[in-house]
């Protein structure tokens, strides 16, 4: 099932309306393929495209009831979003001196929550690690 599907069913199940605006940013969405703000998300969609910040903060609210969009806060830092359909799990490394934001995926990860889940009688559903340090980056703005 692709976002369109899964927005659509996810609509229609809350008894929300079909509205354009709606397609249109949840489309430039899904072409960012990094950690995105509200405000990169405005001035991303309007070189193309003419939506009120007011849409896009009404609407991605209801992207991350239906699953479509992840909410990030890491540290006490803007809020950020990402994509979250079809991505696999991964995890941060978050930069306290530049702030940047590096992905990882570590297998092991996933065999110790199958451990906890099995000791724990316990059934996970989402799980978020956030790692803080600094990056080795010589270009690292500190």
């Amino acid at each position: 099932m692709n976002e369109t599907e899964l927005l659509n069913k996810y609509l229609k199940a809350n008894n929300l309306r079909q509205t354009p605006e709606r397609y249109i940013v949840l489309k430039y969405i899904y072409k960012i393929n990094n950690h995105f703000d509200i405000d990169y998300l405005y001035s991303f969609i309007n070189q193309k495209e003419k939506i009120s910040k007011a849409t896009i903060y009404n609407n991605i609210e209801v992207f991350i009831k239906a699953k479509l969009v992840k909410q990030l806060q890491f540290n006490n830092s803007k809020v950020l979003y990402e994509k979250s359909l079809q991505k696999i799990q991964h995890d941060h490394l978050i930069c306290n001196q530049c702030g940047k934001i590096n992905e990882f995926c570590d297998p092991r990860i996933q065999n110790i929550l199958a451990g906890i889940e099995k000791t724990t009688n316990f059934q996970i559903q989402s799980h978020s690690l956030n790692v803080f340090g600094n990056c080795n980056n010589k270009n690292c703005s500190k």
